[in-house]
């Protein structure tokens, strides 16, 4: 399949055959701010790159006031080299990539890694036919749980509420319970939640704590739904051109970066949430303490999201996604489905 954005490619790539050292020059774009706890992470990566030949200018979906749905296009037409990128926010450019995070395939982050690894090799494929962008880390913001500004004492209690969403696959879950799913940029979740326009919000404890929406939510209920995959894309054409040497810093520094970030979506997520709930393990830091209350998550509500993901979730992704990709069910029964002992029926 010819890639949508070859044109954009082309030019990229002509541009940087006239500018003399312009494949070595990374223009990377990010949506990790200085307050997350990815933030660190992030930037040693950077140096690893620098120390390796690559001249790389950081920048920020936030402060350059773009869209972080718009990153395939960012990435793909080579007006970034690398941009980091929620893997459910550029979905709709083509469902099979929300394959690789569907809302409750994996409730912890053992699970989810090897959902991610299975579904690597197929995921990057797709990325290079359709967008000319290869994900050179897949890592999770950590487990997206429940924040609400009015008691919650279940699922059951989701039923008639306005929740964001940022996901199709949520959507459908939310619908499931009863809920009505409103789809909302983080920016303009603590606002909605302060207003009334949204009950429930869906996130990572380390993303609601630093986002500050403990000030305008009262109640968490730490059920996990997804790991909300982030994907670090560099662009193809530019990419292949790099000097062995200048590859292998890039590839060494992302696989660095990557394992760092899957070891920090458990601690630092389970450090937000103490803070959140005002537990006297709160470290501080980055993290300020509120006191929201937590909600016990039982066996039935876990017993009840996998229901609801075996019986309409997975279908309904499947039918989606096969409009533009027949063979999407196949691919995604062959890798996380076998990895986590599903099928799509």
């Amino acid at each position: 399949m010819q890639s949508v954005f070859r044109p954009l490619v082309a030019v990229a790539a002509f541009i940087a055959c006239i500018q003399p050292g312009a494949a070595q020059s990374v223009r990377w774009l990010t949506q990790t701010q200085q307050q997350q706890a990815q933030y660190p992470v992030e930037i040693a990566a950077i140096d690893k790159a620098k120390a390796g030949g690559l001249a790389v200018e950081r920048n920020e979906f936030q402060v350059l006031g773009l869209n972080l749905a718009d990153a395939l296009r960012l990435a793909g037409s080579g007006t970034f080299q690398i941009v980091s990128t929620q893997v459910g926010s550029v979905a709709r450019d083509d469902a099979f990539l929300e394959g690789i995070d569907l809302i409750g395939v994996a409730t912890d982050m053992t699970e989810l890694k090897g959902a991610v690894d299975a579904y690597r090799k197929a995921f990057n494929e797709r990325l290079g036919k359709r967008f000319g962008v290869k994900a050179l880390a897949l890592w999770p913001f950590g487990p997206q749980v429940f924040f609400c500004n009015q008691e919650i004492k279940s699922l059951a209690d989701m039923k008639g509420l306005k929740v964001r969403s940022f996901t199709a696959s949520m959507s459908t879950l939310l619908g499931q319970l009863g809920a009505t799913p409103v789809t909302l940029s983080f920016p303009e979740v603590y606002p909605a939640l302060q207003r009334g326009v949204a009950s429930c919000g869906v996130t990572s404890p380390t993303s609601a704590n630093t986002g500050k929406w403990p000030e305008v939510t009262k109640f968490v209920l730490p059920l996990s739904v997804s790991g909300s995959v982030q994907a670090h894309l560099v662009n193809l054409a530019w990419y292949e051109k790099l000097p062995a040497t200048q590859k292998a810093a890039l590839d060494g520094s992302m696989a660095e970066m990557e394992t760092a970030l899957w070891t920090l979506a458990t601690k630092s997520n389970d450090d937000a949430l103490a803070c959140t709930v005002g537990d006297a393990k709160c470290p501080g830091g980055i993290y300020n303490k509120y006191e929201n209350k937590l909600a016990p998550v039982s066996d039935a509500d876990k017993a009840l999201v996998k229901k609801i993901s075996e019986e309409k979730i997975l279908p309904e992704w499947a039918a989606r996604c096969k409009t533009a990709y027949p063979e999407c069910a196949t691919v995604w029964s062959d890798t996380i489905g076998k990895a986590r002992g599903l099928s799509i029926k």
